[in-house]
This record gives structure tokens, C-alpha cells and sequence, in this order.
């Protein structure tokens, strides 16, 4: 569909929310529409601080190439700031990208999305902007979430002023540590809507450097709910592989081989067959548990229990790797120093949220184990504050290392747990050498160069193959 000569021209955007999606995603606007002034607000000052300082390598998000988005763009047409209502004030268009954590209380409490932050900005938009002002949802919602929305923004014109409010879903379908290839050449952008002309006005940006034939148009509950699946399903593909990873196991088979054997099938395809720890990360799991909530309030029992299981086979997949990890140390941890390699949930980012890691080494915490803990980009605090205790010394403790060789230092084991590059190129006879013996690594990501350590002397379990 071509853009319609109607809609209206774009000069001035306001993205509320500077977080892993916001920062991202308004950077590569900026860089590819440079007529497009681009100001993204967040009330959080030091955040904002991050995203403004000169030492590109503070960036408060990580992610391969945004840095040199943001030199190129920032100061010319992208802006950091939380002068929040007067850049909505400003805005032509407005995209909310605030958290939507799931409830940790009251209705749907563990399952549902909590809307407070999207209610929020709602009403900030609602009392601020002027003229026309096209909103776009960018935050992860259950579908029919623009109603609220489009509920607030009309009752703040009750007498049809000269504010006039349309809302698009503009979901985001990124993957941390390739967000800037995902936003430079998408598969696709969804943009759902009920008013032509609004959807016009955002489809020309995109068209700045995206092909029309990927833009694609539905309703706004649609692509409300086109996020939930997509995420949905891509987590099913990884559960699905775990749970065939077990039974490799059991039976001698080798998950690699079996995912390479389907993945060349052009109905199931290769990707999201790698075995693991489990899926993490911002969105997976609170997404499927959104549509577990939403499936049971239309009360669609069966559907709802189906996509619970993909959660709970998740969570079975990191006990296990830690039960696998006491087992082969003859049964107990107790006073045992554990190398853990990676805690973030995927290479390539500082994003810890909901990380296999997390369970995994709580597990081996209250088994009494001593952690020694690298990964290249999470910080100490981060650390503690996921494993919910400080770092320190002794039995059921951890502590930070800035190496491979230091995580090795008197440990009976390494478990690798995030699949960082470097860990593929470790010097297996050094790090030998430093490890009590008899001495194992457990690879929960099939990372390592399982044959080298092998010659090193160690005892190696590989996720999907055992301990060959």
C-alpha cells in the first residue's frame, strides 16, 4: 500500500522511556529520518545523564553498533531529556516504551501485566500535548490495551477541542545483542491502527529505510497481539529443544545432531533449535504468562495451560542443570568453589532480567556452594542484586572475578552458562592446572571446545549429550 499524500507529516518525536527499547529504537530513527527531530524523556536523571555522556562506552544500554548510532545522531536531531511534558507538548508523535512487569500482586498477580507506567503516560500525554498528536504503543501490551488508552487521551477533549489523539501499536520485535540489525533491516514492521492517515504518517518513517512490502498494516488488536505470539512461539521452539536435549541424555543421543537432522525440514527451519539453559530476558516469560492471563479471563482453560507448560518446562530445564551439577560432584556442593561463566541472560548484552543464570546459581547458594562469578559486562551490583544477597566469602556466597583463570582458581567446576565468544577460545591445559582435581565443566550452552578440555583433563558434561 502506498503512503497516502493525507497523512500527515512527521517533524517532531517524543519517546517516553529510555530503556532497551526506547534508546535503541529512537537512535536508529534519528540516524536514518535526519529532518526528524527525536527527543527521548525518562524521569530518571541519571539515566538520562548515561545516554547524554560524552564516554560512549556509558551508554546505560549495551548493545554491538549503538554506540556508533548515537555519536552520529546525538545533538543533531536526537535528544536525551526529562523535560518530559514539554517534548510532548513539542511532539507530533509520541511513543510510549515504558516497562510492563508482570504483577507481582492483587488481580493476576504472577501471570497479568502490570499498566501502571503505560496508565501513567497515558494521562502525561493526555494533560500536555497539543494540536494532533499520533501515540504509538511500543511497550509489550495485552491486546486490547489501546482501549484504556484511547479512553484516557479522549477524556482529557470532552467537548472535542483542538487536541485530537490517534493511537498505533507499534510493537517491537528485537532480539538484545543484535537490536541495531533487528531496527536497520527488520523483518518486518508491524503497525496496527484504526486511523488510516496516523498509519501513513509512521509508515513513511519506517519507509525512510525499510521496504513497503515489509510494513505491514493490521488493526490495533492484532498487532497487540501478534507481539504476545511471536514471543510465545519463538519460547515454545526453545522449551521444545530442552526437553528433547533431556531425553539425548537419557538415551545417548546427541541434541546438536537431532536439531540439525529437523532443522533442515523447511517446514520447522534452524533457528531457536540451540539447546540451553532456558530462555530469559525482558520478555519471554512474562509475555507467555500475559497470554496464559489473558486465555484464562476468556476462559480458554485449555490454552492457557498449554502455554504454561512451555514456562514450567523452562524453569525445569535450570533446576536441573543445577541438579545435574551436585549429582556428577558426588552429591553435594557444600564449601565447594563453582566457576560460573556468564550471567547474563545472551552474549552480547548486560541484560540480566530473568536469566537462567539466576535459578541456577540460587540452586547452587542453598546447596551451600562458593561462587566465583565472570561475565564480561554484568556489573557487581547487578550481581547482587538478582542473587538478592551481597557479594562476600564463605559457604552459600559469591563473589565477582574478572577472568576465566580466576572463576578456575581451587574450583572443582565450571558451568558454563552464557555463551560469551571467549569462552569458545579458553586455554584449556592453564586453566586445568589452576582447578582441584578431579575437576569438571558443565556447558549448559555447548559453547566450549569440549575436546580440548577433555585433554586437559577434565570431566565434561555438555547440555543435550551428557558426559561423554
Amino acid at each position: 500500500m502506498p503512503p497516502d499524500s493525507s497523512s500527515p507529516t512527521v517533524t517532531s518525536i517524543c519517546c517516553i522511556g529510555a530503556g532497551y527499547v526506547g534508546g535503541p529504537t529512537m537512535a536508529v530513527i534519528a540516524d536514518r529520518c535526519p529532518d526528524v527531530q527525536v527527543t527521548v524523556v525518562d524521569i530518571n536523571q541519571a539515566r538520562i545523564d548515561a545516554w547524554n555522556a560524552a564516554d560512549l562506552s556509558q551508554l546505560p544500554v549495551y548493545e554491538p553498533g549503538l554506540d556508533a548510532v548515537v555519536a552520529r545522531a546525538r545533538g543533531r536531531n536526537l535528544h536525551f531529556s526529562t523535560a518530559v511534558e514539554e517534548h510532548i507538548a513539542a511532539a507530533d508523535m509520541v511513543f510510549i516504551s515504558v516497562n510492563t512487569p508482570t504483577k507481582t500482586k492483587g488481580i493476576g498477580a504472577g501471570q497479568a501485566s502490570d499498566l501502571r507506567w503505560v496508565e501513567a503516560c497515558a494521562r502525561t500525554v493526555a494533560k500536555a500535548a497539543t494540536g494532533h498528536t499520533i501515540v504509538v504503543e511500543k511497550s509489550t501490551l495485552p491486546v486490547r490495551t489501546a482501549e484504556a488508552v484511547q479512553a484516557i487521551l479522549a477524556a482529557a477533549n470532552p467537548n472535542g477541542g483542538s487536541r485530537r489523539f490517534s493511537v498505533l501499536s507499534n510493537p517491537e520485535f528485537l532480539a538484545e545483542g543484535s537490536a541495531i540489525t533487528d531496527l536497520e533491516a527488520p523483518d518486518r514492521v508491524l503497525i496496527g491502527g484504526n486511523d488510516p492517515s496516523a498509519i501513513e504518517a509512521l509508515a513513511a518513517l519506517y519507509a525512510s529505510w525499510v521496504p513497503q512490502e515489509r510494513i505491514l498494516r493490521t488493526n490495533l488488536w492484532s498487532s497487540e497481539l501478534s507481539k504476545l505470539t511471536a514471543n510465545a512461539f519463538l519460547a515454545q521452539r526453545i522449551s521444545s529443544i530442552n526437553s528433547i536435549a533431556a531425553l539425548c541424555e537419557a538415551t545417548e543421543a546427541n541434541v546438536q545432531e537431532v536439531a540439525r537432522a529437523i532443522g533442515t525440514d523447511s517446514r520447522i527451519g534452524p533457528k531457536f533449535l540451540k539447546a540451553g539453559p532456558g530462555f530469559g530476558g525482558s520478555c519471554f516469560q512474562k509475555d507467555i504468562l500475559n497470554l496464559v492471563y489473558l486465555c484464562r479471563h476468556y476462559g480458554l482453560e485449555e490454552v492457557a495451560a498449554y502455554w504454561e507448560q512451555v514456562v514450567s518446562l523452562n524453569q525445569w530445564q535450570q533446576q536441573r542443570i543445577a541438579h545435574v551439577l551436585i549429582t556428577k560432584l558426588f552429591g553435594t556442593v557444600s564449601g565447594k568453589h563453582i566457576g560460573v561463566l556468564g550471567f547474563a541472560f545472551k552474549a552480547d548484552t548486560n541484560d540480566t532480567r530473568e536469566s537462567p543464570a539466576i535459578r541456577i546459581c540460587k540452586e547452587l547458594l542453598e546447596e551451600g556452594a562458593i561462587l566465583q562469578i565472570v561475565d564480561p559486562k554484568v556489573s557487581e551490583q547487578q550481581l547482587a542484586q538478582d542473587l538478592g544477597q551481597a557479594s562476600g566469602a564463605g559457604e552459600g556466597r559469591w563473589h565477582q572475578v574478572p577472568d576465566v583463570e580466576q572463576a578456575a582458581t581451587g574450583a572443582d567446576a565450571l558451568l558454563l552458562l552464557t555463551e560469551w565468544q571467549h569462552f569458545a577460545q579458553i586455554n584449556w591445559p592453564a586453566v586445568a592446572a589452576l582447578m582441584r582435581q578431579p575437576a569438571w565443566l558443565f556447558d549448559a550452552r555447548a559453547k566450549a571446545d569440549a575436546n580440548a578440555a577433555r585433554a586437559a583433563g577434565l570431566n565434561v558434561w555438555t547440555v543435550g549429550e551428557g558426559q561423554l
